[in-house]
């Protein structure tokens, strides 16, 4: 069954207000999960009982490298179970690894690496993209295909399809990097995008071809809905349009 979340960063001012209402709002839509973008200071056990008393699941979380420290890791892991979170999904990467062909390899290192001590606790890996994966080219490779040929295959990918046309793809070519990974795009961050309107466009209105795309990753676990811009709605509005026009495209898959 096709499982709808949402990244929690499209209403971060209102998450930074009342976290607790914000999730009562969020599941009040019909959203199923949602993903992690900071936990404002909640304590793991009274963040999982929120949850739970919620009827809501942990889609994944956005963590950066700093909390996957050697210093870190241990509690970073713990949080992560608490919650019921399995996903751990690194939203982006520092200067260092990404302005070079060799910082990129470094990058494959290290998620090898992590993803051995995850594993062990039951958690998986993934890394999202933005724009910069699909702008960088080293002799024709893009970064995003130089990354994930070097990482294991249970690295997956978190296809942020917003960013991925924004950097010049079009439908068909997103499919094809979609293709050349099979298996391993376990969630996507729905957002749509427009030449002309940028990323202020809820779901449907922007340049995608959304019913095309959808079947192409009809192997998706999660699909999470993020807007960044609100054309002049709350957040909370506007993620309600983003659900209600993302389930119309999902229906016509079943």
């Amino acid at each position: 069954m096709l499982k709808i979340a949402l990244q929690l960063y499209s209403v971060r001012d209102y998450c930074s207000k009342d976290l607790k209402r914000t999730l009562e709002e969020v599941a009040s839509i019909g959203y199923e999960g949602v993903e992690f973008a900071g936990f404002y200071g909640y304590w793991a056990e009274e963040l999982r009982d929120i949850l739970k008393s919620l009827g809501l699941k942990v889609a994944g979380a956005h963590i950066g490298l700093s909390e996957l420290s050697d210093e870190k890791i241990s509690s970073t892991i713990a949080y992560q179970k608490t919650i019921g979170n399995e996903n751990v999904v690194v939203p982006s990467l520092p200067k260092d690894f990404t302005s070079s062909k060799e910082g990129w390899l470094k990058a494959a290192e290290l998620f090898n690496s992590l993803l051995d001590k995850l594993k062990k606790e039951g958690l998986k890996l993934g890394y999202h993209n933005h724009r910069l994966e699909f702008e960088t080219r080293f002799n024709g490779i893009t970064a995003w295909e130089l990354f994930f040929k070097n990482t294991s295959q249970d690295v997956f990918i978190q296809l942020d399809i917003g960013h991925a046309i924004a950097a010049g793809n079009t439908t068909e070519e997103l499919i094809r990097f979609i293709d050349e990974f099979p298996g391993r795009v376990k969630s996507v961050h729905v957002k749509d995008y427009s030449k002309v309107k940028g990323y202020n466009v809820f779901i449907g209105e922007g340049d995608i071809r959304w019913n095309q795309l959808l079947n192409a990753l009809k192997g998706v676990e999660w699909f999470i809905i993020e807007q960044e811009e609100y054309k002049g709605l709350t957040s909370i509005e506007a993620v309600r349009e983003d659900f209600k026009n993302f389930k119309k495209f999902l229906e016509r898959l079943v």
